[in-house]
């Protein structure tokens, strides 16, 4: 266990370890308890066209019962938080934070939403549990659980007479599914989702695993990859913006940078010598000089190899340039590449 956005949160179960929660979720399943991720709801007369005014994805581009992957950016188009939408109607909006940023999100639509809008914090009313991995539909059929979706719709169901909202979503880049349950009702929909996923060959997996499974998709954290000092044109999140909306938080900002190009631009490196890349290590190019800083790194277990993210300068080395990251006083070599380093399942 460790503590991870103000909450206590496993890092591996017992008897398993990071590299075989890994590959369980490559080869089979796993189910990871993020419960931990913040959870509000918009509300009012015209709740979905307020929160498409504040967030940066185009909202009217899905319909209710569809999910949206968006950005909150401050004014300097720097990202408070990035987070899923779920789209319930036009009066309705249910959002799905991380953990740490969450208070700061309610907080940022509170301030902005007229009178009609109810802005409610409901982080501790549901639990969430991901179910990821080529076996995660027939985990959840067994569970009586629907799993007809397609990538990031969702539905609502019911286990036990407990209801349950299931969503093709996840963070490994694996067929699988989020599901929020109410607060009371998660351990026992832990319990009959961890035996499921063991009847085919599956396990619990950590965060250990869940950074791995990540890193290996190229999907940014916020807070290393994503931040208020790194922008989603930084990022290579641009995708996660509707650029021909009038309003947005940050608008303004990020049309500019976006027009002028960004000053470094978020890259993978896969490392061609014996080592784990880390965060917050120099990258320099063949002459020696610094080009820029890993913002994520880790040991691939599909791989075998060393890979991490990094935010390299404009102008520097580009896709299939040999770079040096300096590792423990050491130089590790390492190629530019760009995410995901293995294949995505997703769709």
């Amino acid at each position: 266990m460790a503590p991870f956005g103000g909450w206590e949160m496993p890092i591996s179960y017992a008897g398993s370890g990071v590299v075989a929660e890994h590959t369980a979720v490559r080869s089979t399943v796993g189910v990871f308890d993020v419960s931990h991720l913040g959870k509000a709801s918009v509300t009012g007369p015209g709740a979905a066209d307020f929160v498409n005014a504040c967030l940066t994805a185009d909202l009217g581009r899905i319909g209710p019962g569809q999910a949206q992957y968006t950005l909150c950016c401050a004014d300097d188009g720097g990202v408070v938080d990035d987070l899923i939408a779920y789209l319930v109607g036009p009066d309705e909006v249910f959002l799905v934070p991380n953990a740490a940023n969450a208070g700061q999100v309610v907080a940022l639509l509170q301030q902005a939403a007229p009178d009609t809008i109810t802005v409610t914090d409901r982080h501790a009313e549901f639990g969430v549990i991901a179910v990821q991995g080529p076996a995660s539909a027939a985990v959840l059929r067994d569970a009586g659980l629907p799993t007809d979706l397609d990538y990031m719709q969702w539905a609502d169901g019911e286990i036990a007479g407990e209801p349950v909202r299931i969503c093709r979503t996840g963070y490994t880049g694996e067929h699988g599914y989020e599901l929020l349950p109410s607060w009371s009702a998660a351990p026992q929909l832990w319990d009959v989702l961890a035996d499921r996923a063991a009847a085919h060959g599956g396990r619990p997996a950590g965060l250990g695993a869940r950074d791995t499974l990540r890193t290996e998709m190229g999907y940014p954290l916020h807070g290393q990859d994503l931040s208020r000092e790194i922008s989603p044109v930084q990022a290579r999140s641009g995708w996660a913006v509707g650029w021909s909306k009038p309003a947005f938080f940050g608008r303004e900002a990020l049309v500019a940078e976006k027009a002028a190009g960004p000053r470094r631009t978020l890259w993978g490196l896969l490392a061609l010598d014996r080592g784990v890349l880390r965060p917050h290590l120099e990258v320099q190019d063949a002459a020696g000089a610094r080009v820029g800083e890993t913002t994520s790194g880790t040991f691939s277990p599909t791989l075998g190899k060393g890979i991490a993210l990094a935010l390299l300068d404009a102008g520097g080395p580009g896709e299939g340039a040999e770079v040096a990251v300096q590792v423990r006083g050491r130089s590790l070599a390492a190629r530019v590449v760009k995410p995901p380093f293995v294949p995505s399942h997703v769709r």
